[in-house]
């Protein structure tokens, strides 16, 4: 048997369905796409979910992926064994009421014996133990003996989530002989030992569970089929694991050579090994759909890995920064399937550099903090970390709660993590109340959800602004209507439209949907599961009806600013990854007909300078009047012309390729102007941080920049009338007044001050001496705060070493002041614990330095007794 590699078997996998008539789909992202109920894809099966629910009607009714996987249940785990990864490729086929058993059962075994060479007699069928029509096909139509096929129960041979499509499985395991076995004499298929390895698993779905134990055949049965593709290698090449596959082992011997070791030569240092390996994997994935660091969802998953493997490569010695540099070696023995990891290299690159460098800022200081506590508890001889403690770990210096119990379990002890959980209750309280009602795709509940998925819209806007189409769907807000009629609110569905609905960042269109007797106004254009354009607003004349031919007219206004403010974006990303870097990628937009909003990757705020650069760039090429061509083709034509993909989209076999000239060009499905040109001028009004690692631009075109100065010009006389100026003579009537202000500022002090003095009459008899040092109490009369500070030091120079406290009464409110001297501080004074006795006199509170402290009160009925208590204190620290 050949030893073939990851990236052979993949291929070979893809290439053998081809040729059975399947559809081979790109890898979808990591990022599920309108499915809430996973943080990230983790089957082959799950975002084709849409398909196998009917939801949408999928490409072709076979197909087959390789898909990019994520599984990071049991992080903690990963690494002490060589048996799981967090990262991992699931091969699929999959029929969508097309083929059913018998082609996946011949099509299963027909590639592992004759495509991949595996031995037929080192093979094993599973199968359901009561699905007899399955083991007559691997025992009749296959020729496996009875004896080898094996019969297990529903929990490891049926496959059921809940209520739903459900079915039972067969899945084929291989004997990799008796040197990965346990020796025990009834070793044999199901055992726990690495000598049967499950390979391939068959998911025939032909049932539909009602929730309560209740089954019934579904008339559309589906084939959902899974193996491993490291799995697989495993089993081709020979090897001990997933980590000694080709390409998994020379990204570990990179690790090794990183680190001055070697591999299965120490326990403890495996485990580090397989840990930097596996995770700086998965970050490399993550990062490439757009997944940034951050403290929640799949955001806060990947700092977790990514801050594992970088404290595990200082355990293996790893000195510097090193994951950016392990990510190229991930790269590069993954593009062959990944293409987009090439693409978007130099922004991984950043965000894991960016990313190491904060952890390495923290994590010194963290690692001695955690130890402190373990000295703490060790002294209190208890052997968990408080929940409080965990939590500050986490929320001060970084550490996820699994890294602070990787630490902790290394030294025998572990954390509070209910404790934690409620420490971090508050944190997620917020987005536990935004979450809604959700489905089994984890989407909101909505009524589009009982449409026929069969109905399409085509979308004809882009030639056009005006189309004649049939009704297929009304809906109000909660139900599928026949008829809309005057006043009421609800969404119309065409078989055809020129509106364009919300998508890539682009508003949908406004508009009117009429007849010869009713009119709708369109409020809003929304994308709908199936590739459906719901027409959202209300009826303001007549009656529309189900069937009815209708006129769909967009708003040449809206859209034409749309436009401009669409191709403006092009413009600026261009300008961005010219000026700051290609490292800078799309993370986000919002175009309206108002304006436009650009999130974009980038790790420092930009400099005036970045910012005029970019402003003028974009100017310049708007000014050069280029062309604006859109050009339909297939994906791997598009990423072959350089254009530009943005993580996160879901495209399709054929893409809309928008040049500008030779100065942008990007996959992208929106509306544009024709020309540069027509965008007229643009400008950026703001740049500011979002999130970590990425910055967000608001800017304007065309009219909006003409409106946003008319504006400006319109404050300007405004100002100009408020300060009897002309408005080129602004700049200097408002120096005028600055100066005029100061000199008044200044007055103002001096006659305050005068007051004060005044007010303070002759107090300075007042003042006893204890211990040599002259004790001062007393009120004075409507002097703020700034004026009792003044009149303190003041006083203080007369009597020399001196404590003065001052009360004040200004508008209802009691100001209170306590200062000392030098020579009064050595002999005990502390004008602060002064200042704390004196202001609960007047029902306030406050404090201070030895030297000078304040307080404010809301009671000045209680002066004197303040006054009084001023003097029984100070004495007191004089005495």
């Amino acid at each position: 048997m050949k030893k073939y590699g990851v990236n052979e078997l993949r291929r070979m996998f893809l290439e053998f369905f081809e040729s059975k008539g399947h559809l081979a789909m790109k890898s979808f992202s990591l990022v599920p796409h309108n499915d809430n109920s996973l943080l990230l894809i983790n089957s082959g099966m799950a975002p084709l979910k849409p398909y196998f629910t009917g939801q949408e009607i999928p490409p072709r009714r076979r197909v087959c992926t390789c898909q990019k996987c994520i599984r990071t249940g049991d992080i903690e785990n990963i690494g002490k064994t060589a048996r799981h990864g967090t990262f991992f490729e699931m091969l699929g086929n999959f029929s969508f009421g097309d083929y059913f058993k018998e082609e996946a059962i011949r099509w299963s075994w027909e590639f592992l014996t004759e495509v991949v060479g595996l031995e037929a007699d080192r093979l094993y069928p599973s199968v359901y133990v009561d699905d007899d029509e399955a083991f007559a096909l691997w025992r009749d139509k296959i020729g496996v003996p009875k004896e080898r096929i094996f019969r297990f129960g529903k929990e490891d041979n049926f496959w059921e989530h809940g209520s739903g499509p459900c079915g039972p499985c067969s899945e084929i395991y291989y004997d990799r002989g008796e040197k990965y076995g346990c020796g025990k004499p009834d070793c044999t298929v199901g055992c726990d030992c690495d000598r049967y390895i499950e390979v391939w698993n068959n998911v025939f779905t032909q049932f539909d569970n009602d929730g309560h134990g209740n089954y019934s055949e579904l008339e559309q049965k589906n084939i959902d089929t899974g193996m491993g593709l490291e799995r697989l290698a495993v089993v081709v090449q020979d090897v001990d694991s997933l980590f000694t596959v080709d390409t998994n082992k020379a990204l570990l011997d990179r690790v090794c050579e990183l680190a001055h070791t070697e591999y299965q030569k120490d326990h403890k240092t495996d485990i580090s090994l397989r840990i930097v390996t596996d995770h700086i994997k998965s970050c490399t994935f993550m990062i490439s759909d757009g997944i940034m660091p951050s403290n929640e969802g799949r955001g806060y998953v990947l700092r977790r890995l990514l801050r594992r493997a970088a404290r595990h490569g200082r355990i293996l010695g790893i000195e510097g920064k090193f994951l950016a540099g392990l990510s190229e070696t991930v790269i590069a023995l993954s593009k062959d399937g990944y293409p987009e990891l090439e693409e978007k290299k130099d922004m991984i690159f950043k965000v894991l550099s960016e990313e190491e460098d904060k952890f390495n800022k923290t994590i010194d200081l963290g690692l001695s903090i955690l130890a402190e506590m373990e000295e703490e508890m060790a002294a209190n001889g208890v052997k968990e970390l408080s929940g409080e403690n965990t939590f500050k770990l986490y929320d001060t210096y970084g550490f996820p709660v699994d890294l602070t119990r990787e630490i902790l379990e290394e030294k025998g002890l572990t954390p509070d993590e209910k404790g934690f959980a409620a420490c971090m209750e508050k944190q997620r309280a917020t987005a536990r109340k935004a979450r809604k009602a959700t489905n089994y795709m984890g989407a909101d509940v909505t009524v589009y959800q009982s449409i026929d998925p069969a109905l399409t819209t085509k979308f004809v806007g882009y030639d056009a602004l005006t189309a004649e189409s049939e009704i297929t769907v009304l809906t109000t807000t909660d139900e599928l209507v026949e008829a809309l009629a005057e006043g009421d609110m609800g969404t119309i569905i065409t078989q055809e439209t020129p509106f364009y609905g919300t998508m890539g960042g682009q508003n949908g269109d406004i508009g009117v949907i009429t007849t010869a007797a009713a009119r709708f106004e369109v409020e809003e254009t929304i994308k709908l599961q199936g590739g459906k354009t719901g027409h959202i607003g209300r009826v303001t004349a007549g009656m529309f009806t189900v069937g009815e031919t209708v006129t769909l007219s967009v708003d040449e206004t809206s859209r034409g600013l749309t436009c401009k403010n669409h191709s403006a974006t092009h413009l600026l990303h261009k300008a961005l990854r010219t000026v700051l870097g290609t490292h800078v990628e799309q993370a986000g937009s919002l175009v309206t007909s108002d304006r436009l909003r650009f999130d974009f990757t980038h790790f420092s705020a930009m400099t005036a300078e970045e910012l005029k650069e970019v402003e003028e760039m974009v100017n310049r090429e708007i000014a050069a009047a280029l062309p604006v061509v859109t050009e339909v083709m297939s994906i791997d034509e598009a990423r072959k012309t350089g254009a530009m993909a943005l993580f996160g989209e879901k495209y399709g076999e054929e893409v809309r390729v928008v040049s500008m000239g030779d100065f942008s060009r990007e996959l992208c499905g929106g509306t544009h102007v024709g020309n540069t040109g027509v965008i007229t001028r643009f400008k950026i009004l703001s740049e500011a941080g979002i999130a970590a690692g990425v910055r967000r631009i608001e800017a304007l075109t065309d009219k909006g920049v003409f409106d946003y100065y008319a504006g400006l010009e319109e404050e300007l006389q405004q100002l100009a009338q408020l300060t009897r100026s002309d408005v080129r003579q602004l700049p200097k009537r408002v120096e005028g007044l600055q100066e005029e202000l100061r000199a008044l500022k200044a007055e103002n002090e001096k006659l305050k001050d005068k007051l004060a003095r005044e007010a303070a009459g002759d107090i300075l008899s007042q003042a006893k001496e204890i211990n040599g040092v002259k004790l001062l109490a007393a009120g004075v009369e409507g002097v703020d705060m700034n004026g009792l500070r003044n009149l303190g030091d003041d006083l203080k120079a007369k009597l020399g070493d001196s404590v003065v406290v001052l009360a004040s009464v200004v508008d209802g409110k009691v100001n209170l002041m306590a200062s000392a001297t030098d020579g009064a501080i050595a002999k005990g004074a502390h004008a602060g614990n002064l200042i704390k006795a004196v202001a609960a006199c007047v029902g306030g509170g406050g404090g201070g330095r030895p030297n000078m402290a304040q307080a404010g009160g809301k009671n000045p009925a209680g002066v004197a007794e303040a006054i009084a208590k001023a003097y029984e204190t100070g004495t007191a620290q004089l005495s």
